[in-house]
């Protein structure tokens, strides 16, 4: 091979390992829903568009910003089914996405990593997420105090924590809003 062409393979090369990675999708929202509500439940979705009064009431009980007034989230048939919702955010360059199951009474049931796009060893790990379970938006719903760290993986550990604190935070203000 003639070496400038070899040098422009060579030169392609580079910049495909360079290229930024794509989030591993690791599960589909559909797959997700179905993980939410099993069996035949009829799932409905709902859109609420916050007021700017919801929005300032919301992001005070989470304790940080709200980018959004619009909240897509999903309601299952059954009176025990919950709500989900699907909330993304980037953790240190690169996004993650997961979902938060609702309960009736406004604790978190689970919550499930859809994508995550980072090195996957700061990816959190189902153990360290099934701490959130049980939990209502209240301040030890906070890292260091009644949630631990992710050692070697602080950013992904305060990204989950903040946007588990918007999901409930948005909930209880839709909750309000509905007078439930």
């Amino acid at each position: 091979m003639e070496p400038r062409r070899r040098l422009h393979l060579l030169a392609a090369l580079a910049l495909l390992l360079a290229a930024p990675a794509r989030a591993r999708v690791l599960l589909s929202q559909k797959d997700a829903l179905a993980l939410a509500f099993p069996g035949d439940q009829k799932v409905e979705r709902r859109t609420a568009f916050l007021t700017d009064e919801q929005l300032a009431a919301a992001e005070k009980a989470a304790g940080t910003k709200i980018d959004s007034k619009v909240w897509t989230y999903y309601v299952g048939s059954s009176s025990a089914a919950g709500t989900a919702y699907f909330e993304s955010h980037r953790v240190r360059t690169m996004n993650e996405a997961f979902m938060v199951v609702v309960n009736p009474d406004a604790t978190v049931r689970f919550i499930e990593i859809l994508s995550f796009a980072e090195p996957s060893e700061y990816q959190a790990p189902k153990k360290w997420l099934d701490q959130f379970s049980g939990k209502p938006l209240n301040d030890d719903l906070m890292l260091r105090r009644g949630l631990r760290n992710i050692t070697g993986a602080s950013l992904t550990s305060d990204a989950v924590t903040r946007g588990v604190r918007r999901v409930l935070a948005v909930h209880q203000v839709l909750q309000a809003g509905t007078g439930q």
